[in-house]
């Protein structure tokens, strides 16, 4: 596996590859980042991934600073993968003067995610922009856990008339269900039991909508009820739209359930596709 950090390294190393197909990531990789890798292959010939802790999509009270950075132990697992290329710039490579430039997403910015994190989205997508400038894809996969990131950059993709195609990849579990994250490693012994709670809520919603609720808001207060009296701070649990996160009109629509609480220092994120 070869590993760049300069952009110019990175393209001379990426000329005659054949389809390229490119895995963005902030490190510290689990199951879930190398289940992507994996995907990837099935797309083209030369798998790139990257390792960058974005630091325009940190809010000044976010974990920028005590984000795991775990760069040996990522590269022994890109290597296992089958990862071609490792893109691993510095922030004097990516941002060598102040970012003045920035992708700016429309509404679906603010909702969810983004109300309770402002900016974030701007940050991501500003970010994805400059990697798919610097890697120059013609696939790229995102993981279905940060659903609303996944449709940020499908829209801005294509938008922006972007040659790059865009692939989900499912959220992978672990065997109580808690869906993979980088900031799992956060929860203490005790909060690691009661994580899979916001999974199960969630099934919860599907099931009831299945069999034919539909007071949305109602399912929504009833599982932030269950969380709150659990221990949890919640910041949502929401009934939307697949197509566009929006409110749902009619239950004949796929809908995705989504859900963001903090269980002590820990803000965790899950979705499940109805």
């Amino acid at each position: 596996m070869q590993i760049h950090s300069a952009i110019a390294a990175l393209r001379a190393a990426l000329t005659n590859r054949g389809r390229v197909v490119f895995v963005p990531t902030m490190g510290n990789l689990h199951a879930g980042h190398i289940s992507l890798m994996q995907q990837a292959r099935a797309h083209g010939n030369t798998v790139v991934a990257s390792i960058f802790v974005n630091r325009l999509q940190f809010g000044p009270n976010e974990d920028f600073d005590k984000y795991p950075r775990t760069f040996q132990a990522d590269c022994d697992k890109l290597q296992a993968a089958g990862v071609n290329v490792l893109f691993a710039p510095t922030e004097a490579d990516l941002y060598p003067e102040p970012q003045e430039y920035f992708v700016e997403p429309p509404a679906i910015q603010n909702v969810l995610d983004g109300e309770f994190r402002p900016g974030h989205f701007r940050g991501v997508a500003t970010v994805v922009s400059k990697l798919f400038n610097c890697v120059q894809p013609d696939v790229a996969l995102f993981g279905k856990k940060d659903y609303q990131q996944l449709m940020v950059i499908r829209n801005m993709t294509r938008q922006m008339a972007m040659p790059i195609t865009i692939v989900g990849g499912e959220t992978v579990r672990a065997e109580d269900g808690l869906a993979l994250s980088s900031r799992n490693g956060y929860l203490s012994a005790a909060e690691r039991t009661e994580a899979p709670r916001l999974y199960r809520l969630l099934n919860n919603i599907r099931a009831a909508i299945r069999g034919g609720a539909n007071d949305f808001a109602a399912l929504e207060a009833q599982a932030i009820g269950e969380l709150a009296a659990a221990g949890w701070q919640t910041d949502y649990v929401a009934v939307r739209q697949q197509a566009d996160l929006a409110l749902p009109k009619s239950v004949d629509v796929p809908l995705v359930a989504l859900a963001a609480s903090r269980l002590g220092a820990t803000r965790l994120i899950d979705n499940i596709e109805i």
